[in-house]
């Protein structure tokens, strides 16, 4: 006798190595939820809404490695969960996204929240698919989880009809299958070394293939081996060690003119894992024509995909960067330059200790807490202004230290720290928001405390959508709409949600209250009141309203 499309479903996940799935409770996946009850092995993590769900998931998912798995259902948690989906695709993240369809009997006749979910999703993820045969479930599934972690990973979206579920398949569950990991031929290796042995000042920008293929510590012996200087692509800034004298800074939005002059100095670029995007290339601005570019990575449509590669080489990055350490040459040293790009990197990263008991300088709050955290501790952040401060002023010293939405999601931070303290729960984990960016998801602190998660939120709080002000007051200075939000009492909602909270006026106060969130066996929110005047890292107010 068979089992059913749920148990078989299941199955697949535990076999997979699936330990969590993310979601909100839904009338379409009653049976998947009782196979679950029945399968010791996995956790349901129940969250308040299916965007944090999604953003836990996928979190979840790039803190531990295996692949993230998020429910939500019918057109609704659908559409809620879409940003976890775009998320997953621009972090290139492994996530299966589950979501309900109407009964198989009802579809076509506009049913109750029904939807063309396949569709609808298919443009933000990797591959969508709706499967309403239950015969054909057992293989839909294995292909989707074969997908999402092979290749370049990414979401891969399943549109499963409530019906479905019932039926009987007499198939075991699906097993993983080998990830394909390949190797550049000899041919490569030389053009690649040939190109490097030319070039005056090489520049290696590393993306999140290094991440990906857990190449980190191949990146570090090859850019010693060459003495070739790395930067960092758009939030990947721990695939290098910070703190390595070949670190050239990393690629954020509005990188200081030092970091960009590095890139804009290199007359060979090695792009290893990352597609040279709009934010890592300065917009498009400070990669030149003139430029040589060899590009390492896994898919082969992001070979070129934004710039011209003279040398394109479709491979796993550990296993193009173990081939090409094999091949030679012997150890060289840093140039001149390289030394001097990263005595650039020093001068504009550094912050020396200053404290203030009238105001707080965002730059001291991001010392103190590097200062005050474990080196293996997992950073996790939101879109916003505030971000540059961490992105500019932050040490990353280890890999695995660091969980970002390259897309660039606002909401982001909180329930991303839940999904990597449940998948790091040994570890310290911090979260920076923006007031803006936690409102977002703020109902997503209950699921921490509901679930005893000892992480720390930092709340930036200028009371207003610092990104968007900021470009309001560039282009129409003095007129700005829709920007100027009011808050509630941050530290009063945090208790209560049953959470930690603290208030931090002056940057004076932020390691004591630091050390105090810390100590907490629960969730802490520290809001940190800024100056909405210092608009942005290197800006303030007044200065864009004057052109400068």
């Amino acid at each position: 006798m068979g089992t059913s499309v749920a148990a078989n479903l299941v199955g697949s996940l535990r076999e997979h190595g699936v330990r969590r799935v993310f979601g909100v409770p839904s009338e379409s996946f009653t049976m998947v939820m009782d196979a679950l009850l029945g399968e010791p092995e996995i956790e349901f993590v129940a969250a308040r809404q299916e965007g944090g769900a999604a953003f836990m998931a996928e979190a979840y998912a790039a803190a531990s490695g295996e692949i993230g798995v998020v429910l939500g259902g019918r057109a609704v948690g659908a559409s809620n969960l879409a940003i976890g989906v775009h998320t997953a695709r621009e972090n290139s993240t492994p996530l299966l996204v589950l979501v309900g369809q109407v009964n198989s009997r009802h579809r076509g006749r506009e049913a109750f929240q029904e939807a063309a979910l396949a569709d609808f999703l298919r443009p933000l993820a990797k591959h969508a698919v709706e499967e309403a045969d239950p015969s054909r479930m057992p293989e839909t599934v294995a292909r989707a989880l074969r997908l999402a972690v092979t290749g370049r990973p990414g979401p891969v979206v399943l549109s499963l009809p409530e019906d479905v579920f019932a039926g009987e398949v007499d198939e075991p569950p699906a097993r993983p299958v080998r990830i394909p990991r390949p190797r550049p031929s000899a041919a490569e290796v030389a053009a690649c070394h040939a190109l490097l042995s030319g070039a005056e000042r090489p520049l290696i920008i590393a993306g999140a293939g290094v991440r990906l293929s857990r190449a980190e510590t191949r990146l570090v012996a090859f850019a010693e081996r060459w003495g070739v200087p790395v930067a960092a692509a758009w939030r990947r800034h721990d695939v290098f060690p910070n703190d390595h004298p070949l670190y050239a800074g990393h690629l954020q939005h509005g990188a200081h003119p030092e970091v960009v002059r590095t890139v804009r100095e290199a007359d060979v670029l090695l792009a290893l894992g990352t597609r040279l995007g709009e934010i890592t290339s300065q917009r498009y601005t400070a990669i030149a024509p003139s430029q040589r570019i060899a590009q390492v990575d896994i898919e082969p449509s992001m070979i070129g995909k934004s710039h011209p590669a003279e040398l394109g080489i479709v491979a796993d990055l550990a296993e193009a960067l173990e081939a090409l350490l094999e091949a030679g040459p012997p150890p060289r040293e840093p140039s001149e330059w390289a030394r001097e790009r990263r005595k650039a990197y020093e001068r504009v990263s550094a912050v020396p200790p200053e404290e203030h008991d009238d105001r707080v300088d965002n730059r001291q709050i991001i010392r103190m807490l590097r200062e005050a955290l474990p080196d293996d501790a997992v950073l996790t952040n939101d879109a916003g202004n505030f971000s540059g401060w961490l992105h500019a002023f932050f040490p990353f010293r280890r890999p695995g230290t660091y969980v970002g939405a390259a897309s660039g999601a606002m909401g982001y931070g909180l329930p991303a720290a839940v999904g990597a303290k449940l998948a790091q729960p040994d570890r310290t984990v911090v979260s920076l928001s923006g007031d803006g960016g936690f409102l977002m998801t703020v109902q997503e602190l209950e699921t921490a405390v509901r679930l005893r998660l000892p992480i720390v939120a930092l709340v930036f709080n200028n009371n207003m959508y610092g990104t968007i002000r900021m470009h309001q007051e560039r282009r129409y200075p003095h007129r700005t709409i829709g920007t100027d939000l009011g808050n509630p009492d941050l530290v009063a909602l945090a208790a209560s949600f049953g959470a930690f909270g603290a208030l931090v006026t002056a940057d004076a106060e932020f390691p004591a209250v630091l050390r105090d969130a810390l100590a907490q066996d629960r969730p802490a929110v520290i809001e940190i009141r800024t100056d909405p005047e210092q608009i942005s890292v290197w800006r303030t107010i007044a200065e864009l309203r004057e052109g400068r």
